[in-house]
């Protein structure tokens, strides 16, 4: 297993550095495996300024990475779709996400041909801090920049997930996320960031709005989210969204009972970025553009019982 960890990290060197978005060449002699910063506890995870290693940081901290760097036209020439840079707002560096709406595909997957994905989580490999198992409580702190003039469809753009973790055998109710913050719009052409509930499949699934508030408020705002799960079927999610400019609290989700477990689930883990919907046949392309979303200060931690 340490031998395959090693050889996983010094893949994401090779694959995924470079400040000019081009492929460098394999450096002389042993690399050794990505470490977490100094000083930070496990399951934070901070930005620290250094561009080029931004995927050996984002695996040395125990999360995991979903990018489009070669897909399409970054086949020829891989552009690094997570990057860092320094926030006056903030003072202090933070992580870039960003998406191309005529390039950009999800997981390079050649059957998934209406959606792009450009995420970080934690997963399977996290350590056993970084991943919720039945009856834990998990507390996630995050930091966020949604766009000035993002833009969004009626279908889906998600910027946030927890989810479960399929078991080995592929058998666990875990197809749904079962929280998800997705920008969307309305009807009436207003825009939204909605928190979206989907209860456990053998409860019918479906999906149940714990919040909603305009997206205006957000756009080009950095916002602090406090988001706490207890991971049990008879469980609990707990949510609140202030913005820091002002200190005013945009939306919350006070203490709500719900079912926060997935049958046959290896767990339950959290997942970051920008996720969306450009329709069948890329028909909801003229609708979108590039966008750049920042995060900032991740941490994912277990509370007491």
């Amino acid at each position: 297993m340490k031998r395959f960890i090693f050889a996983c990290s010094v893949f994401f060197v090779l694959a995924c550095s470079g400040r000019t978005f081009e492929t460098s060449p394999t450096p002389e002699g042993p690399q050794l495996p990505p470490q977490p910063q100094p000083g930070l506890r496990e399951g934070e995870l901070r930005a620290d300024g250094d561009t080029e290693r931004t995927y050996d940081l984002i695996v040395g901290c125990g999360y995991n990475y979903e990018t489009p760097d070669r897909s399409g036209a970054h086949a020829a020439e891989p552009f690094q779709h997570i990057r860092q840079s320094w926030s006056e707002e903030l003072q202090r560096h933070v992580f870039d996400f960003y998406i191309h709406i005529d390039n950009d595909d999800d997981r390079g997957k050649p059957n998934i041909t209406d959606r792009q994905r450009n995420e970080i989580k934690t997963d399977g490999h996290s350590p056993a801090s970084m991943v919720g198992q039945r009856g834990e409580k998990m507390l996630f702190r995050w930091k966020f920049r949604l766009p000035e003039g993002m833009k969004t469809t009626q279908q889906f753009c998600h910027v946030h997930q927890i989810k479960g973790i399929d078991n080995a055998a592929g058998t666990a109710d875990v197809s749904m996320p079962v929280i998800t913050f997705t920008a969307r719009t309305l009807s009436n052409g207003k825009q939204q960031l909605q928190v979206i509930y989907v209860p456990p499949t053998a409860e019918g699934g479906g999906n149940r709005y714990l919040a909603r508030a305009d997206l205006e408020e957000f756009l080009g705002e950095w916002v602090e989210a406090e988001e706490r799960i207890e991971c049990a079927e008879e469980g609990s999610y707990r949510l609140s969204l202030r913005r820091l400019r002002d200190g005013r609290e945009l939306l919350s989700v006070p203490l709500t009972p719900l079912a926060m477990w997935r049958d046959g689930a290896a767990g339950m883990r959290p997942k970051w970025g920008i996720y969306r919907s450009f329709g069948k046949a890329g028909a909801l392309k003229p609708e979108l553009r590039d966008e750049l979303l920042g995060f900032a200060d991740f941490e994912v931690k277990k509370e007491a019982q």
